[in-house]
């Protein structure tokens, strides 16, 4: 797996990378500004960028502009976000597309190597990985819509590992249950949330969808 890394704080830079390329991993280039990330990602074709949200020079979003820029420019880039705080606007854009191979993630997830790595192998094989921290904040304010008032405590749990970007097999495992009890419950979610099979949509990620809306609601 080729990977860039654009992030402005040398020694976690360098401490991402030497992770990675310990993990046999290839990291092809590293940079400190979004403008540098995305002349890496021209210049050497990677297979998944690995992003800071905030980078010079003003410090605010130029890693999220930098992730969409790259995503238009390499349709087929996974794109792995790290961020030092809950960016809950960004958090909710990035299963809004409807498209796999992109991750958000605190970055004190990093120092949990086993967590980090199946995060950034997750995306990189076009699957989603969200935070749960994030997740857990989203959820917070999502209780105000009443379509999730009607899950049952164990289908908000299953719906949480779903938003993680978590499989059904991983799902059964975390919360140690038979991968057929997880079927069950998403098939109940669908229901209760009133997703159709007819709806043409992918109805894991509109269920994660309504799941992370509220977000945009008064708390």
């Amino acid at each position: 797996m080729r990977i860039v890394i654009a992030e402005d704080d040398p020694l976690l830079r360098e401490g991402v990378a030497l992770l990675l390329r310990a993990e046999g991993l290839d990291v092809v280039a590293t940079a400190s500004t979004a403008d540098e990330a995305l002349a890496a990602i021209e210049a050497h074709e990677p297979d998944l960028a690995l992003l800071d949200v905030r980078m010079p020079p003003t410090h605010t979003d130029e890693g999220i502009r930098a992730a969409v820029e790259a995503r238009r420019r390499r349709p087929g880039l996974a794109v792995l976000v790290l961020s030092a705080y809950v960016e809950q606007s960004f958090a909710t854009e990035l299963l809004g597309g409807g498209v796999g191979g992109l991750g958000y993630l605190l970055k004190e997830r990093v120092g949990r190597v086993e967590e980090f790595l199946d995060a950034l192998r997750r995306v990189a094989g076009g699957g989603t990985a969200i935070d749960p921290e994030v997740v857990a904040q989203l959820f917070a304010r999502s209780r105000q819509d009443p379509r999730l008032e009607r899950l049952s405590p164990r289908e908000r749990e299953v719906l949480a590992l779903m938003a993680e970007g978590l499989g059904n097999t991983a799902v059964a495992e975390r919360l140690v249950v038979t991968e057929g009890a997880v079927h069950k419950h998403i098939r109940s979610i669908f229901a209760k949330l009133d997703l159709s099979p007819a709806d043409r949509v992918d109805r894991r990620v509109a269920a994660v969808l309504r799941y992370l809306e509220g977000q945009r609601r008064p708390a």
